[in-house]
Protein backbone atom coordinates (compact mmCIF):
# COMPACT_ATOMS: atom_id res chain seq x y z
CA UNK A 1 0.00 0.00 0.00
CA UNK A 2 2.89 2.32 0.73
CA UNK A 3 4.26 1.77 -2.79
CA UNK A 4 0.85 2.42 -4.32
CA UNK A 5 0.49 5.64 -2.33
CA UNK A 6 3.96 6.82 -3.35
CA UNK A 7 3.36 6.08 -7.03
CA UNK A 8 -0.05 7.75 -6.91
CA UNK A 9 1.54 10.98 -5.69
CA UNK A 10 3.98 10.83 -8.60
CA UNK A 11 1.42 9.77 -11.25
CA UNK A 12 -2.13 10.62 -10.07
CA UNK A 13 -3.47 9.76 -13.53
CA UNK A 14 -2.57 6.07 -13.08
CA UNK A 15 -5.51 3.75 -12.52
CA UNK A 16 -5.43 0.24 -11.07
CA UNK A 17 -4.29 -1.29 -14.36
CA UNK A 18 -1.22 0.94 -14.72
CA UNK A 19 -0.37 0.75 -11.02
CA UNK A 20 -0.48 -3.06 -11.26
CA UNK A 21 1.78 -3.00 -14.32
CA UNK A 22 4.22 -0.69 -12.53
CA UNK A 23 4.29 -2.95 -9.46
CA UNK A 24 5.02 -6.00 -11.61
CA UNK A 25 8.01 -4.18 -13.09
CA UNK A 26 9.22 -3.64 -9.53
CA UNK A 27 9.04 -7.38 -8.95
CA UNK A 28 5.70 -7.61 -7.12
CA UNK A 29 3.27 -10.28 -8.30
CA UNK A 30 -0.08 -8.54 -7.89
CA UNK A 31 -3.11 -8.41 -10.15
CA UNK A 32 -5.29 -5.47 -11.12
CA UNK A 33 -8.26 -6.56 -8.97
CA UNK A 34 -6.17 -6.52 -5.81
CA UNK A 35 -4.68 -3.14 -6.72
CA UNK A 36 -8.16 -1.76 -7.33
CA UNK A 37 -9.34 -3.05 -3.95
CA UNK A 38 -6.35 -1.51 -2.17
CA UNK A 39 -6.81 1.82 -3.96
CA UNK A 40 -10.46 1.90 -2.91
CA UNK A 41 -9.45 1.15 0.68
CA UNK A 42 -6.92 4.00 0.56
CA UNK A 43 -9.37 6.41 -1.05
CA UNK A 44 -7.40 6.84 -4.28
CA UNK A 45 -8.90 7.41 -7.70
CA UNK A 46 -7.07 7.98 -10.96
CA UNK A 47 -6.97 11.08 -13.19
CA UNK A 48 -8.36 13.75 -10.87
CA UNK A 49 -6.08 13.15 -7.93
CA UNK A 50 -9.06 13.76 -5.75
CA UNK A 51 -8.96 11.33 -2.80
CA UNK A 52 -12.17 9.37 -2.30
CA UNK A 53 -11.64 9.80 1.42
CA UNK A 54 -14.37 12.44 1.08
CA UNK A 55 -17.75 11.46 -0.32
CA UNK A 56 -20.85 13.69 -0.32
CA UNK A 57 -23.66 12.55 1.95
CA UNK A 58 -27.25 12.52 0.67
CA UNK A 59 -29.13 15.60 1.79
CA UNK A 60 -26.07 17.56 2.88
CA UNK A 61 -25.82 21.09 1.56
CA UNK A 62 -23.15 21.73 -1.08
CA UNK A 63 -21.71 25.25 -1.12
CA UNK A 64 -20.32 27.09 -4.18
CA UNK A 65 -16.61 27.49 -4.85
CA UNK A 66 -15.74 31.08 -3.87
CA UNK A 67 -12.05 31.34 -4.77
CA UNK A 68 -12.18 31.67 -8.56
CA UNK A 69 -10.25 34.80 -9.50
CA UNK A 70 -9.75 35.80 -5.86
CA UNK A 71 -6.37 37.20 -4.82
CA UNK A 72 -5.24 35.76 -1.50
CA UNK A 73 -3.19 38.58 0.04
CA UNK A 74 -3.10 38.04 3.80
CA UNK A 75 -3.30 35.44 6.58
CA UNK A 76 -6.75 34.50 7.85
CA UNK A 77 -8.34 35.40 4.54
CA UNK A 78 -8.82 31.75 3.50
CA UNK A 79 -8.33 28.52 5.39
CA UNK A 80 -8.50 25.08 3.79
CA UNK A 81 -8.74 21.46 4.88
CA UNK A 82 -8.43 17.97 3.46
CA UNK A 83 -7.88 14.33 4.44
CA UNK A 84 -5.13 11.96 3.32
CA UNK A 85 -3.94 8.40 3.92
CA UNK A 86 -0.96 7.65 6.23
CA UNK A 87 0.67 4.18 5.91
CA UNK A 88 2.12 2.33 8.89
CA UNK A 89 3.95 -0.95 9.36
CA UNK A 90 0.59 -2.50 10.23
CA UNK A 91 -2.52 -0.81 8.93
CA UNK A 92 -3.04 2.83 8.10
CA UNK A 93 -4.56 6.05 9.42
CA UNK A 94 -6.32 9.09 8.05
CA UNK A 95 -4.84 12.55 8.58
CA UNK A 96 -6.86 15.76 8.45
CA UNK A 97 -5.08 19.12 8.34
CA UNK A 98 -6.32 22.71 8.42
CA UNK A 99 -3.99 25.30 6.89
CA UNK A 100 -3.96 29.03 6.35
CA UNK A 101 -3.90 29.39 2.56
CA UNK A 102 -1.72 32.52 2.37
CA UNK A 103 1.00 31.60 4.88
CA UNK A 104 0.84 27.77 4.43
CA UNK A 105 0.70 27.61 8.23
CA UNK A 106 -0.64 24.32 9.64
CA UNK A 107 -3.23 25.47 12.14
CA UNK A 108 -4.30 22.04 13.38
CA UNK A 109 -4.31 18.35 12.55
CA UNK A 110 -5.79 15.08 13.75
CA UNK A 111 -5.24 11.38 13.08
CA UNK A 112 -8.01 8.78 13.00
CA UNK A 113 -8.56 5.21 11.88
CA UNK A 114 -12.07 6.02 10.72
CA UNK A 115 -13.56 8.59 8.37
CA UNK A 116 -16.26 9.91 10.67
CA UNK A 117 -16.62 13.65 11.12
CA UNK A 118 -15.47 13.73 14.74
CA UNK A 119 -11.73 14.12 14.18
CA UNK A 120 -12.36 16.83 11.56
CA UNK A 121 -14.55 18.80 13.98
CA UNK A 122 -11.89 18.50 16.69
CA UNK A 123 -9.28 19.91 14.30
CA UNK A 124 -11.61 22.79 13.40
CA UNK A 125 -12.29 23.64 17.05
CA UNK A 126 -8.55 23.77 17.72
CA UNK A 127 -7.89 25.97 14.67
CA UNK A 128 -10.62 28.42 15.63
CA UNK A 129 -8.83 29.08 18.91
CA UNK A 130 -6.01 30.62 16.84
CA UNK A 131 -8.06 32.90 14.63
CA UNK A 132 -10.98 33.12 12.26
CA UNK A 133 -10.85 33.18 8.45
CA UNK A 134 -13.14 35.07 6.12
CA UNK A 135 -13.58 31.95 3.96
CA UNK A 136 -13.10 28.25 4.71
CA UNK A 137 -12.51 26.00 1.70
CA UNK A 138 -13.19 22.24 1.75
CA UNK A 139 -14.10 19.47 -0.63
CA UNK A 140 -17.61 18.02 -0.83
CA UNK A 141 -16.98 15.16 1.59
CA UNK A 142 -19.56 14.14 4.16
CA UNK A 143 -17.12 15.03 6.96
CA UNK A 144 -17.28 18.69 5.87
CA UNK A 145 -20.85 19.02 4.55
CA UNK A 146 -22.44 17.68 7.72
CA UNK A 147 -24.03 19.97 10.29
CA UNK A 148 -21.35 19.36 12.93
CA UNK A 149 -18.62 20.85 10.72
CA UNK A 150 -20.42 23.37 8.49
CA UNK A 151 -22.64 24.47 11.36
CA UNK A 152 -19.61 25.37 13.48
CA UNK A 153 -18.26 27.51 10.63
CA UNK A 154 -21.59 29.28 10.25
CA UNK A 155 -21.78 29.93 13.99
CA UNK A 156 -18.53 31.89 13.66
CA UNK A 157 -19.77 33.85 10.63
CA UNK A 158 -17.34 32.16 8.24
CA UNK A 159 -18.24 31.84 4.57
CA UNK A 160 -17.98 28.28 3.25
CA UNK A 161 -16.40 27.43 -0.11
CA UNK A 162 -16.35 23.94 -1.60
CA UNK A 163 -14.22 22.50 -4.38
CA UNK A 164 -15.74 21.43 -7.66
CA UNK A 165 -16.31 17.67 -7.65
CA UNK A 166 -13.18 15.83 -8.75
CA UNK A 167 -11.00 18.95 -9.04
CA UNK A 168 -7.91 18.67 -6.83
CA UNK A 169 -6.61 22.00 -8.21
CA UNK A 170 -9.33 23.85 -6.29
CA UNK A 171 -7.43 23.02 -3.10
CA UNK A 172 -3.95 23.10 -4.59
CA UNK A 173 -1.92 24.29 -1.61
CA UNK A 174 -3.08 21.52 0.69
CA UNK A 175 -2.44 18.97 -2.07
CA UNK A 176 1.13 20.29 -2.19
CA UNK A 177 1.33 19.91 1.58
CA UNK A 178 0.45 16.21 1.25
CA UNK A 179 3.31 15.70 -1.17
CA UNK A 180 5.70 17.58 1.15
CA UNK A 181 4.80 15.81 4.37
CA UNK A 182 4.83 12.37 2.76
CA UNK A 183 8.18 12.73 1.00
CA UNK A 184 9.92 14.62 3.82
CA UNK A 185 8.46 12.65 6.74
CA UNK A 186 6.06 9.75 6.23
CA UNK A 187 7.98 7.80 3.58
CA UNK A 188 11.24 8.26 5.46
CA UNK A 189 9.80 6.73 8.63
CA UNK A 190 8.34 3.30 9.22
CA UNK A 191 5.66 4.15 11.77
CA UNK A 192 5.09 1.09 13.93
CA UNK A 193 1.73 2.17 15.33
CA UNK A 194 -0.56 5.13 15.85
CA UNK A 195 1.46 6.63 18.70
CA UNK A 196 4.59 6.50 16.58
CA UNK A 197 2.77 8.22 13.71
CA UNK A 198 1.38 10.88 16.03
CA UNK A 199 4.83 11.69 17.42
CA UNK A 200 6.53 11.78 14.02
CA UNK A 201 3.87 13.88 12.31
CA UNK A 202 3.64 16.25 15.27
CA UNK A 203 7.39 16.80 15.24
CA UNK A 204 7.35 17.34 11.48
CA UNK A 205 4.58 19.93 11.57
CA UNK A 206 6.42 21.86 14.29
CA UNK A 207 9.48 21.85 12.01
CA UNK A 208 7.37 22.74 8.96
CA UNK A 209 5.72 25.69 10.71
CA UNK A 210 8.67 27.20 12.56
CA UNK A 211 11.91 26.12 10.84
CA UNK A 212 11.36 25.10 7.22
CA UNK A 213 11.76 28.15 4.90
CA UNK A 214 9.45 28.40 1.88
CA UNK A 215 10.66 29.88 -1.38
CA UNK A 216 7.17 31.18 -2.17
CA UNK A 217 7.20 33.05 1.17
CA UNK A 218 10.51 34.77 0.53
CA UNK A 219 12.30 32.02 2.47
CA UNK A 220 10.37 32.83 5.61
CA UNK A 221 8.63 30.13 7.63
CA UNK A 222 4.84 29.77 7.70
CA UNK A 223 4.80 30.82 11.37
CA UNK A 224 6.70 34.03 10.58
CA UNK A 225 4.20 34.94 7.86
CA UNK A 226 1.12 33.93 9.85
CA UNK A 227 2.33 35.90 12.90
CA UNK A 228 2.82 39.05 10.84
CA UNK A 229 -0.93 39.71 10.63
CA UNK A 230 -1.70 43.44 10.67
CA UNK A 231 -5.25 44.60 11.20
CA UNK A 232 -6.99 47.89 11.85
CA UNK A 233 -8.36 48.15 15.35
CA UNK A 234 -12.03 49.01 15.58
CA UNK A 235 -11.44 52.10 17.71
CA UNK A 236 -9.26 55.02 16.82
CA UNK A 237 -8.11 53.58 13.49
CA UNK A 238 -5.01 52.22 15.18
CA UNK A 239 -3.02 49.42 13.61
CA UNK A 240 -1.88 46.59 15.84
CA UNK A 241 -0.04 43.33 15.28
CA UNK A 242 -1.87 40.15 16.17
CA UNK A 243 0.31 37.38 17.53
CA UNK A 244 -1.84 34.30 18.14
CA UNK A 245 -0.39 31.29 19.90
CA UNK A 246 0.86 29.84 16.65
CA UNK A 247 3.85 27.91 17.91
CA UNK A 248 1.54 25.19 19.16
CA UNK A 249 0.43 22.93 16.35
CA UNK A 250 -2.69 20.99 17.24
CA UNK A 251 -2.94 17.25 17.21
CA UNK A 252 -2.95 15.97 20.79
CA UNK A 253 -5.85 13.56 20.38
CA UNK A 254 -5.53 10.32 18.46
CA UNK A 255 -8.73 8.53 17.52
CA UNK A 256 -7.25 5.07 17.00
CA UNK A 257 -8.65 1.65 17.82
CA UNK A 258 -6.52 -0.55 20.14
CA UNK A 259 -5.51 -2.84 17.27
CA UNK A 260 -3.48 0.03 15.78
CA UNK A 261 -1.69 0.88 19.02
Amino acid sequence: MKLIDRQYLATPFYGARRIAAWLKKQGYGINRKRVRRLMCMMGLKAIYRRPRTSQPAPGHKIYPYLLNGMKITRPNQVWATDITYIPMARGFLYLVVIIDWYSRYVLSWRLSNTLDAGFCVEALEEALRKGRPDIFNTDQGAQFTGEAFSGLLEQHGIRISMDGKGRYSDNLFIERLWRTVKYEEVYLKAYQDGRDARTGIGDYFRFYNTERPHQALGYRTPAEVFNSILVEATDGGMVESLTPDTLRTAGPNLNIAPILS
